[in-house]
C-alpha cells in the first residue's frame, strides 16, 4: 500500500513537472510586447508603444532605425505568414505540406515569379533608398528569426526558420500580383465552351464590354476531355490548394470637400481578399524624423500598400484588367524541341528546378518556355494533346519596379509626388484611390496596359504561331483611366468597368455593377457626409440589383403550380428590399433559387466539373442579372431531354420549386426558420486548422454574418449544391480616414493584429468585425503613450 501511495505521489509530481514545463514553454512562444531588446545596426534607440489592440506605434530618430524595428515586431506577430507567402512564388509549399501541394509548386515555378525576382535583384543598387530601407526591414526580421521564439507552426510542420532576403520580398510581391489576375480561371474555360458547344454559347456569358452597365467615369482636367479542359482543371487544382488567401475585389470612395459636412476630404476603403487566419494586413504606425505613416503591410513587404498621414491618404481596389494571355503553340512536326513563330522555328527553352517534398525525395521539375511564356503541359500529366498552351503574363515580362512604387507612394507629400510614383506599377492592376488635406480627390488605374489587334479575342486561347495576336503597343500612363478632382465631387471604384481607355474599351474581368450602382446611388443622395455616415455606408448590405433580378424571375413563375404557402413566399420576395440581415428569410430563398437557376441553365451543357469551374470566375457574377432579363438564350434548353425543348419559364419555375424543397428538407416546413444567419457563416481558416484536432485552436469562428455577395459589405460565398453559403472572401479591413479629425480615423481587422495563436491579439477584433464596429487608428503621440498597454525599447547592439 505504501509503495502504491509512493508511486502515486511520484507520478503526480512528474505530471506536475510536465504540466509546469509545458506551461513555461508555451509562455516562451508568445510575442514579447514589452521590455528592452538590442538590435544590430541601430544608430539610436527606438521606442515601440503597443495600443490596446496590439498595433505598434514606432518612434525612431531615423527612418532606417524605425523600419528595422518594424521588421522585428512584424516578424514576431506574423513570421509564419511571411514564411508561407515567400514560398508560394518560388514553389516551396510541398516542403511544408507534402506532395498534395506539388501541382501548386509546379504551377508557380513555371509562372516565373522567382526567375523575375532574380532578374530584379541583378538590377538593384545598394544606393537606392528603396533597397536600403528594405534591407533594414529584413535586418529586423532576421534578428527575430535568430533570437526570438519559434512560432508553433514551425514545430508542427517540422521546418526550420531561415533568414529572409530581398529575393523573398520580390517573390511575395509576385504572388500578390498574380492573385489579382483572373484570366487563368477564365480564358481556358471560355475556350472549352466555344470548342465544345459553339460560339453562340458565348454570347450570353457577358464576357465582353457592357455598354449598359455602371461605368467608373474618367475625368481629366482639360470538348470536356479536351486539352483546354485539362488546363482549366489543372490550374483550378493548383490554386485551390493554396494555404494563403487570394485577392478578389474591393470598394473605395473618396469624398471631396463639397460632399462632406466638415468641408474636408473623407476616404473609405475595404479591399476584398480571401478570409484566412491570420488576416492579410498588419497595421503599424511608423514615425521618424521627417516621416510619419500609419500603414497596412503585407507579410514580408517593407512598405505599406494602404496608408495615411496628416497630409494625404490612399487605398486600393483591384483594377481587374486583362494582363494574362494564353496561346496555342505549334511544335515542329519532326523536331519536338522547336516551336513555330512568325519569324520561323525556334527552340523551346527548357527550365529545370528541384522541388523539395516533405517526407519524400526531391523532384526535378522541368518545363518548356516560348517567347510568350511557360508551356502549361508540364504542370500536370493530365494535359496532353498536339497543341501546347503557353501563358503570357505582363508581370514577368517587364522591368519590375513595384517595390519602388510602394516606396514612392508611401513617401509622397502631395498629389503630384503621389501620381509620379504610380507608373512604376506595371502589375498587378490597381485602382489607386487618393485624398488629401488640401481637398484633392483622385483615382488612377495603374497598370502597364497594352493594345491588342482588333481581331484578337483575349478571353480565348489565341494562335501563338502566326504573330497575328501579339500586343501592338504599350499605352502611356497618361492614357490610363483616371479621375482627378471631378466636377461631381467624388471618386469611387468597385472593380467595375472603367470608361473608355485611349479611345477603346479595355478588356478585363470586371465585376458586375451591383456594388457600384449602390455606391453611386448612396453618394449622390447627400452632400453632408461625415465619418459616422461613412461607417454606416461601408457596412451596407442592401443590393439594388437583386430585387430587379427577383422582379424579372417572379413574373415568369406560374403560380397555379404552387401551393398557397409557396405563393406567399413568392410575394415576400417581390416586396424584398435586397437587404441581407441575419434574420432575413428572403435572402436565404433568393440565393438558393439563384443557385438552382444557374445549375439548371448551365450544368447540362457544361457537365458538373466545368460548371463548378464556371462558378469560380468573375463573369458568372456578371451574367446573373442579364440572364434574369433575357427572354431568349441558347442555354435555356436542357440538352439531356431529347424530345422536349425547355424555355426560360420552365427553368425559373423548376429552380424555385427545387429551392423551396431543399430548404424544407434542411430546416423544416416553417419558412420562418429559414433565416440567413443559419446558412451564411464565416470561419477564418488557418492552414493547420484544416486538421480537425487543431481547428478550434487555430481557426477563428464560425460566426453567422450579415451581408452577402456583391453588396458593399461584400461577404462573398461560392454557390454550392449543399446550400451552405460559407463566406470565403470579403473586407480585409474597413478604413475611414477623415481629414476633419485625422487622429480619430477609424478601422477594423477581420480577426486581430497577431498571427500567433498564443497572443491576446489573435482574435480580439473578430466579433467587432462581425458586428460592423470600428476602432481608432491612433496618431496622437501623447494619447498613444498615456494609453499604451506595453512598450518595447530597442537599443543599438554591438556587432
Amino acid at each position: 500500500m505504501k509503495k502504491i501511495k509512493k508511486f502515486s505521489l511520484i507520478l503526480l509530481a512528474l505530471l506536475g513537472i510536465i504540466f509546469l514545463a509545458t506551461f513555461i514553454f508555451i509562455q516562451t512562444l508568445k510575442p514579447d510586447y514589452e521590455g528592452e531588446k538590442q538590435l544590430l545596426n541601430l544608430s539610436d534607440e527606438v521606442s515601440v508603444y503597443y495600443d490596446s489592440y496590439g498595433i505598434p506605434h514606432i518612434y525612431g530618430d531615423s527612418e532606417e532605425d524605425a523600419i528595422r524595428a518594424l521588421g522585428y515586431v512584424h516578424a514576431q506577430d506574423r513570421l509564419w505568414q511571411m514564411e508561407l507567402l515567400r514560398r508560394v512564388g518560388r514553389g516551396g509549399l510541398s516542403e511544408v505540406f507534402g506532395s498534395e501541394l506539388l501541382s501548386t509548386d509546379k504551377f508557380f515555378i513555371s509562372l516565373g515569379i522567382d526567375e523575375a525576382s532574380l532578374k530584379t535583384l541583378e538590377r538593384s543598387e545598394i544606393t537606392n533608398k528603396t533597397v536600403q530601407l528594405a534591407e533594414a526591414y529584413l535586418d529586423g526580421i532576421n534578428q527575430f528569426i535568430k533570437e526570438g521564439p519559434t512560432p508553433v507552426e514551425f514545430y508542427l510542420t517540422g521546418i526550420d526558420k531561415e533568414p529572409f532576403s530581398l529575393r523573398d520580398v520580390y517573390n511575395s510581391i509576385g504572388y500578390m500580383a498574380f492573385s489579382f489576375a483572373m484570366a487563368q480561371k477564365t480564358d481556358p474555360l471560355l475556350t472549352v465552351i466555344k470548342n465544345k458547344l459553339g460560339p453562340e454559347y458565348l454570347k450570353d456569358l457577358e464576357i465582353d464590354v457592357d455598354k449598359n452597365t455602371e461605368w467608373i467615369r474618367n475625368f481629366k482636367s482639360a470538348p470536356e476531355d479536351s486539352k483546354e479542359a485539362q488546363v482549366v482543371a489543372s490550374i483550378s487544382k493548383a490554386l485551390a490548394n493554396l494555404p494563403v488567401p487570394q485577392l478578389e475585389g474591393s470598394n473605395s470612395w473618396v469624398m471631396a470637400p463639397a460632399k462632406t459636412k466638415s468641408g474636408k476630404v473623407i476616404l473609405a476603403n475595404d479591399p476584398h481578399i480571401g478570409f484566412a487566419q491570420p488576416s492579410v494586413w498588419y497595421e503599424a504606425h511608423v514615425n521618424a524624423s521627417g516621416y510619419e505613416k500609419y500603414g497596412y503591410y503585407m507579410a514580408g513587404i517593407p512598405f505599406p500598400v494602404l496608408g495615411h498621414d496628416r497630409n494625404l491618404a490612399y487605398g486600393v481596389t483591384m483594377f481587374e484588367n486583362d494582363d494574362v494571355d494564353f496561346y496555342y503553340e505549334e511544335t515542329h512536326p519532326t523536331d519536338n524541341k522547336k516551336y513555330k513563330t512568325k519569324e520561323g522555328w525556334k527552340n523551346y527553352e527548357i527550365v529545370s528546378k528541384p522541388i523539395k517534398i516533405k517526407d519524400s525525395i526531391d523532384v526535378i521539375f522541368s518545363y518548356k518556355k516560348t517567347h510568350h511564356g511557360p508551356v502549361l503541359d508540364s504542370i500536370s500529366q493530365k494535359i496532353g494533346g498536339d497543341k501546347p498552351i503557353s501563358i503570357s503574363w505582363i508581370y514577368t515580362k517587364l522591368e519590375n519596379r513595384v517595390l519602388d512604387a510602394l516606396y514612392g507612394i508611401s513617401h509622397a507629400n502631395n498629389i503630384d509626388e503621389f501620381q509620379k510614383a504610380l507608373p512604376d506599377i506595371h502589375a498587378p492592376g490597381l485602382n489607386m484611390m487618393y485624398g488629401d488635406k488640401e481637398g484633392n480627390v483622385a483615382w488612377w488605374a495603374t497598370a502597364k496596359l497594352y493594345q491588342m489587334p482588333d481581331s484578337a479575342q483575349t478571353k480565348l486561347i489565341m494562335d501563338g504561331s502566326s504573330g497575328a495576336y501579339e500586343p501592338l503597343r504599350f499605352l502611356e500612363f497618361s492614357e490610363n483611366p483616371s479621375s482627378v478632382n471631378p466636377s461631381w465631387n467624388y471618386v469611387y471604384s468597385a472593380n467595375n468597368q472603367p470608361d473608355s481607355i485611349a479611345g477603346m474599351q479595355y478588356p478585363g474581368y470586371y465585376l458586375p455593377e451591383n456594388r457600384a450602382k449602390r455606391i453611386v446611388q448612396l453618394l449622390d443622395e447627400k452632400d453632408d457626409w461625415d465619418k459616422n455616415s461613412m461607417m454606416d455606408m461601408i457596412t451596407d448590405a442592401t443590393s439594388s440589383v437583386n430585387p430587379e433580378i427577383i422582379s424579372n424571375l417572379t413574373k415568369l413563375v406560374d403560380v397555379k403550380q404552387l401551393s398557397e404557402e409557396d405563393i406567399n413566399l413568392l410575394d415576400k420576395l417581390r416586396s424584398w428590399d435586397g437587404n441581407s440581415p441575419l434574420k432575413s428569410v428572403e435572402a436565404t430563398i433568393f440565393h438558393r433559387w439563384i443557385y438552382y437557376f444557374l445549375s439548371n441553365t448551365f450544368e447540362d451543357e457544361l457537365g458538373p466539373e466545368l460548371f463548378q469551374q464556371l462558378l469560380t470566375t468573375h463573369f458568372h457574377k456578371r451574367l446573373i442579372a442579364p440572364m434574369a432579363r433575357k427572354k431568349s438564350s441558347v442555354w435555356w434548353d436542357n440538352t439531356q431531354t431529347v424530345e422536349t425543348v425547355e424555355s426560360k419559364k420552365n427553368i425559373v419555375l423548376t429552380s424555385f420549386v427545387m429551392a423551396l424543397k431543399s430548404l424544407k428538407e434542411e430546416f423544416g416546413d416553417r419558412s420562418s426558420q429559414w433565416t440567413w444567419g443559419k446558412v451564411h457563416t464565416l470561419e477564418h481558416g488557418h492552414p493547420i486548422g484544416q486538421v480537425e484536432m487543431f481547428r478550434s485552436f487555430f481557426n477563428v469562428g464560425p460566426f453567422p454574418v450579415h451581408g452577402t455577395r456583391e453588396v458593399i459589405n461584400n461577404m462573398f460565398f461560392p454557390y454550392t449544391a449543399d446550400g451552405q453559403n460559407k463566406v470565403s472572401s470579403g473586407p480585409s479591413t474597413r478604413r475611414i480616414v477623415d481629414f476633419a479629425d485625422i487622429e480619430n480615423s477609424m478601422s477594423i481587422l477581420p480577426t486581430g493584429q497577431s498571427g500567433n495563436p498564443l497572443s491576446p491579439h489573435y482574435k480580439d477584433q473578430a466579433q467587432m468585425f462581425i458586428n460592423g464596429e470600428f476602432r481608432k487608428m491612433m496618431m496622437n503621440k501623447e494619447e498613444i503613450m498615456t494609453t499604451s498597454k506595453s512598450m518595447l525599447q530597442f537599443s543599438p547592439k554591438g556587432n
